[in-house]
């Protein structure tokens, strides 16, 4: 029998505390980097709660909080009747971070590489419409939102009255300068306050230099199809998953290729049968539309395949900062060194899709490209909305909505999943939802999918089937495509109730 490792004891020497900052979330910072740099290795026990608080002359709920987000990400593990330990995890790089590197090489294979001949020639072809035509995906719902619509946040919610006070005051004086052509990057004010707040919710050391402002989170995934591919790549998308995304590479001449997604996230082993594939594009927060979040390890995973491959990652999350227990995970951008990973936010699922506003966090290497590339097809983006939206995160405004819509948010979940309709045939239990604006139910078959779907729609309730988000040439047996995604977001709580009392009627 083989020895066991020798694994050394935890030593809090090193650990230094800023009494005037968040505690809970400097600690969590303090431990999670030892894991990733190797100080704490695989299989270290780590002291107990009340231990290590006497040990650093803290309360002991910051070191609980630190703790149970260090669970929540997958760092550490606890073992019955034996303690907390950190989690046995594939051999780490020492390259990983808690942010975006600075001061890359510049051997980036982007269009800038080529003539700009290869840009402008794009829409000559009628190939992208061929490829629309054969993969037709249908337009997101419209209308005043109803129970239980999916990718829609709390609209009753938002302060319309302080917005609209924030527009006023900007358009009633506008400085001249910002009534021209503006930076194709977007309004440099906006773009430092959305870098101070990921570096204080999501551990991103970003710059504003590495934002990039754009219409929403559609238009960062077609600028990153159209840069980062050439016409024929391959590139790698979660199946099932977010049917536009590989829309956009389909149309810039990508061959996507669909990726299974298991209750780990994306299967990052299944990237080797993939030998001309240099792109993927991941949901790992909270994966749409299956709800699953990305395993610790499966990051790190697809961060060394991007590493091997000279590749991108496209990390799309959309409704991150909805976490229902603790603080939203921190990004697989947070792990990246070797400036693989582009961040996609938005600001849909905080205030309201018709907004049209996301961004996009780029390894420094990329700015520039991506810079010219924004502004060959759209110049700028509307300054206004710009310049109101800094306002409403520099006075506030932004982080209390963003508390408010949580809480609305979990109480919405709460009442779908009390009221849930029981002993239905061939329709799944409410699953546990600790994260995100959407929940996925099973369903036995593709037939009993479409009857529950088509009895939900005749009493007026949205429910889409998840057959629905699957590529067309899934190697998934059809019936294994079913279930139900529903958003429990976008109506208060006794339109939710109203809904289920419906479908409890009609699919009794």
């Amino acid at each position: 029998m083989s020895e066991r490792p020798l694994v050394l004891p935890f030593d809090p020497a090193g650990i230094v505390l800023d009494q005037h900052r968040g505690l809970s979330q400097q600690l969590y910072q303090a431990l999670r980097a030892r894991v990733l740099d190797g100080r704490l290795s695989s299989g270290t026990r780590l002291p107990a709660t009340r231990d290590l608080a006497g040990m650093l002359s803290l309360s002991r709920n910051s070191v609980v909080r630190a703790y149970d987000q260090l669970y929540a990400e997958g760092y550490i593990e606890s073992r019955v009747g034996d303690g907390t330990y950190v989690t046995q995890l594939p051999k780490l790089s020492t390259q990983l971070s808690t942010g975006l590197s600075h001061g890359l090489s510049t051997d980036l294979s982007t269009f800038l590489d080529k003539s700009t001949e290869d840009l402008s020639s794009f829409g000559r072809s009628s190939e992208p419409l061929e490829r629309l035509k054969n993969n037709y995906l249908p337009s997101p719902k419209v209308g005043p939102p109803r129970a239980f619509r999916v990718g829609v946040p709390a609209f009753d919610l938002f302060p319309f009255e302080v917005w609209a006070k924030l527009q006023a005051g900007f358009w009633r004086n506008p400085d001249p300068a910002q009534l021209g052509y503006g930076d194709p990057a977007g309004e440099p004010l906006l773009r430092e306050l959305i870098a101070a707040y990921l570096r204080r919710s999501r551990g991103m050391s970003c710059t504003a230099g590495q934002i990039v402002i754009t219409s929403g989170a559609q238009e960062a995934i077609s600028l990153c199809a159209q840069l980062l591919m050439q016409p024929g790549d391959e590139v790698a998308v979660e199946n099932p998953g977010y049917r536009a995304a590989g829309q956009a590479f389909a149309v810039a001449g990508g061959r996507v290729r669909g990726v299974p997604v298991d209750d780990e996230g994306l299967d990052c082993t299944r990237l080797a049968d993939l030998t001309d594939c240099r792109l993927a594009y991941v949901t790992p927060a909270h994966q749409y539309p299956t709800g699953v979040t990305m395993s610790l390890a499966r990051r790190l995973a697809l961060l060394a395949w991007a590493e091997r491959q000279d590749g991108w990652i496209i990390e799309d999350d959309y409704d991150g900062e909805y976490r229902y227990s603790g603080a939203p995970l921190a990004p697989l951008a947070a792990l990246d060194r070797h400036g693989r990973v582009l961040y996609v936010g938005t600001f849909g699922k905080i205030a309201f899709p018709a907004l049209r506003m996301g961004y996009l966090v780029l390894p420094q290497r990329l700015v520039e490209a991506f810079s010219q590339g924004r502004a060959l097809a759209v110049r700028h983006s509307e300054v206004g909305t710009q310049c109101v939206m800094a306002q409403f995160i520099a006075q506030g405004h932004f982080q209390r909505h963003i508390r408010r819509m949580r809480r609305a948010a979990l109480s919405r979940r709460n009442v779908l999943k009390a009221g849930w309709p029981q002993g239905v045939a061939g329709l799944g239990a409410m699953p546990q939802v600790s994260a995100g604006l959407h929940v996925k139910v099973a369903v036995d078959n593709l037939a009993r999918e479409s009857e529950l779907v088509a009895s939900a729609e005749a009493v007026g309730v949205e429910v889409n089937p998840l057959s629905r988000y699957w590529l067309e040439d899934s190697d998934v047996p059809m019936d294994n495509r079913a279930g139900l995604v529903l958003g429990f977001a976008a109506v208060p709580e006794a339109q939710i109730a109203d809904a289920l009392m419906r479908l409890r009627r009609a699919w009794r």
